[in-house]
């Protein structure tokens, strides 16, 4: 194995033990966000506390993991190829990946952020789905009355009351192929790209500010922090474009609930019935999962157990 093909495996590596950590640790706080973002007004849940506990109670410990199965069997590639993809770019562009340019920076993060669009669209589908479905059962215990029929897919009778991963799959690529799994392409990219733009330039200049001569990088405490501070400013940044993206994956609707054909449709139904502030619906949720999740990943990723790990094998 030449040391290039080495490097890409550890990156890879690297990206795929880092999302297994993050995903364990900041999922029940994902599940909060999904269920704050897809409920009209505070009829449920107050705020992310509320949900936790509501959750707990109704639901189990285990309850706040539902679709975690899912996150954590495709957060590996996901994070694989979005860390991956941007040094791929950073080094294609930037004369070895070192020189600082703002430009090729946000460049690389944009390829990032569409390369792993391949994952993260059915991923986050998926999750959805089964993160939502707990709040339909408490909001039809809420107003006593059941909530719509709809189902999963287009007219199917199995609707469950708590709906597998496998099944979900199943009736989308059945009824409606491919592109059943891939609901929301469109704001997944929408929100996917800006992300990464913000994210990883920012990220790479507060990591170079603790960089250490002696040992080539900045420390992991400093990784940590810079992965914490950049996450958390991206993701409170695009919260309405993943509230867009939220409510057009989500496809079992509650009593009164609306579905939406479109990003553009369903940013006018929010703004008009639900208001502007309904844009950053779970934004404290997402900067809390996202900041540990990317602090989390960039001090793996720069620990370098991808390497130690394929030391064992040579």
């Amino acid at each position: 194995m030449s040391k290039q093909d080495l490097s890409v495996t550890a990156k890879l590596i690297n990206g795929g033990v880092a999302g297994l950590v993050g995903v364990t640790c900041v999922f029940p706080i994902d599940l909060a966000k999904t269920r704050l973002q897809n409920q009209h007004g505070k009829d449920i849940y107050k705020g992310m506390i509320d949900c936790l506990m509501k959750t707990a109670r109704a639901e189990g410990f285990l309850g706040m993991y539902r679709g975690a199965a899912v996150n954590l069997t495709l957060v590996t590639p996901e994070k694989a190829i979005k860390l991956a993809a941007n040094d791929f770019f950073r080094q294609l562009l930037m004369e070895d990946g070192m020189q600082r340019n703002l430009k090729m920076e946000m460049l690389a993060g944009c390829g990032a952020g569409i390369c792993q669009v391949v994952v993260t669209c059915p991923m986050e589908m998926l999750k959805i789905q089964l993160q939502d479905a707990g709040r339909l059962v408490h909001r039809q215990g809420a107003a006593s009355a059941p909530s719509s029929s709809r189902s999963y897919t287009t007219g199917s009778a199995s609707t469950h009351k708590r709906p597998s991963a496998t099944l979900i799959a199943w009736e989308l690529l059945r009824t409606q192929g491919l592109a059943g799994l891939y609901r929301g392409l469109g704001a997944t990219l929408l929100r996917d790209i800006p992300f990464s733009v913000i994210y990883f330039p920012l990220f790479a200049n507060l990591n170079k500010l603790g960089f250490n001569e002696s040992t080539g990088k900045a420390s992991f405490a400093h990784s940590f922090m810079s992965g914490c501070v950049a996450g958390s400013i991206a993701a409170v940044t695009v919260t309405p474009l993943d509230v867009l993206k939220t409510r057009i994956q989500t496809l079992k609707k509650g009593l009164g609930e609306d579905s939406y054909s479109g990003i553009t449709d369903c940013a006018r139904k929010l703004w008009i019935q639900e208001g502007p502030s309904a844009l950053m619906k779970g934004a404290g949720c997402r900067a809390l999962v996202i900041a540990p999740l990317f602090g989390i990943a960039q001090g793996v990723y720069f620990i370098g157990i991808g390497e130690r790990i394929l030391k064992c094998f040579e």
